[in-house]
């Protein structure tokens, strides 16, 4: 697979910051997504912080899951709305999870996880009949019922705090995904309505239950 010199730019730019981040602390620290220092005004923590990881097994998945699903999207939509998807959904993973987390001045996260997965949400909407090799299942999967199983997996995740993992980014990202590749691409609708209607639910069901997701 060709990949397109803007996936190339942004897969170095986050193994360069992430390495910087992994040796340097004090860097890491500062420009990791931290509610606090957020809420006081280092907006820039909400960017800065998907381009930072937690460890080189972090980083390698989520550029891997880029590099599989991006010139999918591109190829659809072109490079400049593929950069509004990416970086679009990296901010709406941010806002989620400082909604959600607001209350929690100490709760940090790192990683591109939002991002990425709004490149996948896009991907499986542009490309319905996508299916993936997932490790250790020997047939392909749908890419939609991973989308779809993945993201229950997140809100579930959210409530019950499940690992040390950023999940309200990860479901932050997937709705700036679906709501950008929509406002960006609007063919999808006609395109790939049953997808559309599919990857819609369990996002409306996240809205419904907002409230017992939050913590008091």
């Amino acid at each position: 697979m060709d990949m397109s010199p803007s996936v190339l730019i942004i897969i170095v730019a986050n193994v360069i910051v992430s390495f910087k981040g992994f040796k340097d602390r004090v860097f890491f620290e500062r420009y990791k997504f931290q509610i606090g220092p957020i809420l006081k005004g280092e907006k820039i923590r909400m960017l800065t912080s998907g381009f930072l990881h937690v460890d080189q097994s972090h980083l390698f998945f989520n550029m891997l899951t880029l590099y599989f699903f991006a010139d999918s999207v591109i190829y659809f939509v072109g490079v400049p709305k593929f950069l509004a998807i990416y970086f679009g959904s990296l901010l709406a993973g941010s806002l989620f999870s400082l909604n959600f987390h607001k209350k929690e001045a100490y709760y940090s996260a790192v990683g591109a996880s939002g991002a990425v997965m709004g490149i996948l949400y896009a991907a499986i909407m542009l490309r319905p009949d996508m299916k993936l090799y997932m490790f250790f299942i020997p047939i392909p999967i749908p890419a939609y019922i991973f989308g779809v199983g993945y993201l229950l997996y997140t809100i579930f995740g959210m409530k019950k705090q499940w690992g040390n993992i950023g999940h309200s980014a990860h479901l932050g990202g997937a709705i700036g995904g679906f709501i950008l590749t929509i406002l960006l691409h609007t063919q999808v609708l006609t395109e790939s309505r049953m997808m559309v209607i599919i990857l819609a639910v369990p996002i409306v069901l996240m809205f419904i239950f907002k409230d017992k997701l939050e913590k008091n």
